[in-house]
Formats: C-alpha cells, sequence, structure tokens
C-alpha cells in the first residue's frame, strides 16, 4: 500500500463524532468497480473512504486528499489493511489536477466531494463552533500555515464588505444589522474569539430571530468560513479538474450542505451537459430519508447530485 500523508502529532478525535452523509446514495451513484480508481476529494472523517476501500481490489486505486493532516492521519489508520494501492495526499481539492498529474496519475474513474465538515473539525478548536470559546481561525489547514483567518477578516474590512461577505455568503437576511455590530464593537476592542462574534450577531438580530431551532450565528459563521478558505471558487476550481482527469463513462458526485454551493453544481453540471462533456444523473438533488436525519441530525441539508461523463 502506497501511502503519501502528513502525520499529525495532536491526539486524534474518537470516530463516534463523524458518521458519513448519504452513504448508500454515494455508493448507488458512483457504481464503484473492483479496479476503479476513486478519488474522495474531502476525506474528513474517513468514512466514504473506508467503504470505497472495500469495493476495491489490489488492482483498483484509491486517492484521499485534505488539507488537514489529521484527516489523512485518521485515514491512514481507517486503511491500514485497505486492498487497493492507497495515496493519501496533504492539500487542496482545488489543485486536483496539479496533485494528481504530480503523482503520475492521469485518469480517473471515480470522484466524490462531500463538501460538509466532520465532527472532528467541530473538536479541533479553529473556531468552526460557536458553541465553544475558540480562536477566530476557520482555517482548514494547519494554522501556522494559514495567511487569513476570520479573525482578519472582521477586524480588518469595512462594514460594508462585511455585510456583503455575511449577505452573500451566509444568506443572512440581517447582514447589515450584524456587521454594524461588528465595527461597533472591535472599535472598542478586537473581536478574537467565536464566543464573542456569535453574543455580537445574537445581540444584533431581532428577538424571534433568537428563539429558532437554528443559533442566529450559524449563518455569518457559515459565511466566514466560506471566505476564509474561498471555497466557492475552490468548488469551481475541484469540479473542473476532476472533469478533467474523468474517463469516459467516469462519474463524480457531490454532497453539498446549502443552496449556495447546490446552485453552483447544478450549474455546473448543466453547463457540461450543454457542452456534450456528459449528462447530470440526478435532475433533482437526492436528499437523506428521514431515517438518516433522525439518527444524524447533520444530514438534514444534504444534497447529492452525480454526474457521468460520456
Amino acid at each position: 500500500m502506497q501511502i503519501n500523508s502528513q502525520r499529525s502529532s495532536e491526539k486524534l478525535a474518537s470516530s463516534e463524532h463523524h458518521v458519513s452523509v448519504l452513504l448508500q446514495e454515494v455508493l448507488d451513484g458512483l457504481q464503484i468497480t473492483k479496479n476503479s480508481v476513486v478519488v474522495d476529494a474531502t476525506v474528513g472523517g474517513a468514512g466514504h473512504l473506508k467503504e470505497f476501500s472495500k469495493l476495491l481490489s489490489k488492482k483498483g486505486t484509491l486517492i484521499g486528499i485534505d488539507a488537514d493532516p489529521e484527516a489523512l492521519t485518521r485515514a491512514e489508520e481507517a486503511l491500514s489493511d485497505a486492498k487497493p494501492t492507497v495515496v493519501l495526499i496533504p492539500g487542496n481539492f482545488r489543485d486536483i489536477r496539479d496533485h494528481l498529474e504530480s503523482r503520475d496519475i492521469p485518469q480517473i474513474t471515480h470522484a466524490l466531494f462531500d463538501l460538509g465538515w466532520s465532527g472532528f473539525q467541530l473538536t479541533v478548536g479553529r473556531g468552526f463552533s460557536f458553541l465553544t470559546e475558540e480562536p477566530l481561525l476557520m482555517t482548514y489547514g494547519i494554522p501556522e500555515e494559514e495567511t487569513l483567518t476570520a479573525k482578519d477578516l472582521i477586524n480588518s474590512l469595512d462594514e460594508d464588505k462585511i455585510a456583503d461577505i455575511i449577505f452573500a455568503y451566509g444568506e443572512e437576511r440581517f447582514a447589515r444589522r450584524i456587521a454594524k455590530s461588528i465595527v461597533e464593537t472591535r472599535s472598542e476592542k478586537d473581536i478574537e474569539t467565536t464566543s464573542e462574534l456569535a453574543a455580537i450577531v445574537k445581540r444584533s438580530v431581532p428577538a424571534w430571530y433568537r428563539h429558532r431551532k437554528t443559533h442566529p450565528a450559524t449563518k455569518t459563521f457559515q459565511a466566514l468560513r466560506i471566505a476564509v478558505n474561498d471555497e466557492l471558487e475552490a468548488l469551481r476550481d475541484g469540479l473542473k479538474g476532476a472533469i478533467h482527469l474523468l474517463a469516459p463513462g467516469g462519474r463524480v458526485a457531490v454532497i453539498t450542505f446549502h443552496s449556495i454551493e447546490d446552485r453552483i453544481v447544478k450549474r455546473f453540471f448543466e453547463g457540461l451537459q450543454r457542452e456534450g462533456v456528459g449528462v447530470p444523473l440526478t435532475k433533482k438533488p437526492i436528499p437523506p430519508t428521514e431515517e438518516e436525519v433522525k439518527e444524524n441530525p447533520r444530514a438534514r441539508s444534504a444534497k447529492l447530485r452525480v454526474f457521468v461523463k460520456s
């Protein structure tokens, strides 16, 4: 088994923090065969990756990509007895073409982009969760190597720009009010932690908005995370790279968790269809079953789309 990965010395979270979303639907949509060359572009908790490995023989190849070295360490452990050749790559999936071609992998047969974030990421202390006191990073890779954080954005951008980010990437109706409160607060001291930002958002919105099932800071945190990691452009780049590498008859599956991502994937696949590159196998996205949502509430907003190349 060939493994290229970056080890992490930090203690790993337990696997109970992560449940793979739409697992059976992904397997049904991709139709992996024993000699396939499969890419999991977002290793995360390695749940999908582990299931892919079970379908592959010694002649198959399994490739995992993730910016978080801890995710690759989890994958390495999960695949210690895997039959196929395994290649684990530290990096962003937006560079999928460069990652694979530089490793003499010119073609793939299947790819999965799971755009959700695993339960592990909620426990690593990088500012993804507004329910705990954490530094405002929101970066996927190694914090010391990142040049832009959520703290940088909210403490340096002007009010209009902050509002635009929260509205465009979070679809937050109270974006202007939240941005105004952020700027007013930072005029006295920098905003440094998740709990500080969550409190600012909460007091910025109407009382009725604070008492919904969804935390009022959810969309603001989503928007900042997208902005910090340039997620939407990364998604476009990653999909283009995957389609370039994909063999005729190959399939790409994408799991999204909010409407902005789903629209991008839908339009991208439709554009490829107009160009005669292939066809979407899902006219409408596939949602999780009621049973899955009951067992894993994080799956409730998941949507799966699958594309096959001509």
